[in-house]
């Protein structure tokens, strides 16, 4: 990894045999995955580490792939809890996944998030016609990804709804 990355990778990274399989900038084939999806995982962690899980998805292309190291998306309104907005203002250290049942991918993806109020951005990301509220945008600048192996991935056809 480079040394003058501000967005430097977790420290996972350096340990055992497990640097070889990630990689810094997003692929074509990646990007290609990413622009397609509904839906993700995001990980974060409150300052003392303590972490939490929460779906975010929306249509097809709701998330959007600013280049090859910066994802983004509108974040719709929820539970209301703002767990995840609290975690990301005490520790932008973040974590995506997604997992592609109907082909069998898996991406994991490690970095800092951050909210955003911007009503530029925000008016970028909002999906035309999606029937949601947009509280912010979720802006994610990527350390490193890795494709799993896709031996223990359930397959699932995605049904439409009428």
């Amino acid at each position: 990894m480079s040394p003058l990355n501000a967005n430097p990778p977790p420290q996972f990274l350096g340990r055992g045999n497990v640097a070889h399989a990630w990689r810094e900038r997003l692929t074509p084939r990646v990007i290609a995955m990413l622009r397609g999806s509904d839906s993700i995982v995001l990980a974060t962690a409150d300052a003392d580490g303590h972490p939490y899980v929460q779906h975010r998805g929306g249509p097809p292309g709701w998330l959007h792939v600013q280049d090859d190291r910066t994802l983004a998306f509108a974040d719709f309104a929820g539970n209301r809890q703002y767990t995840t907005v609290d975690n990301l203002a005490e520790n932008p250290r973040a974590f995506l996944l997604f997992i592609d049942y109907e082909r069998g991918h898996r991406i994991k993806i490690a970095g800092r998030a951050r909210v955003s109020d911007d009503p530029d951005l925000i008016a970028a990301l909002t999906p035309p016609g999606y029937p949601a509220e947009v509280e912010r945008a979720i802006v994610f600048d990527v350390s490193a990804w890795s494709a799993n192996c896709p031996q223990h991935i359930p397959r699932r056809v995605a049904q439409l709804t009428p």
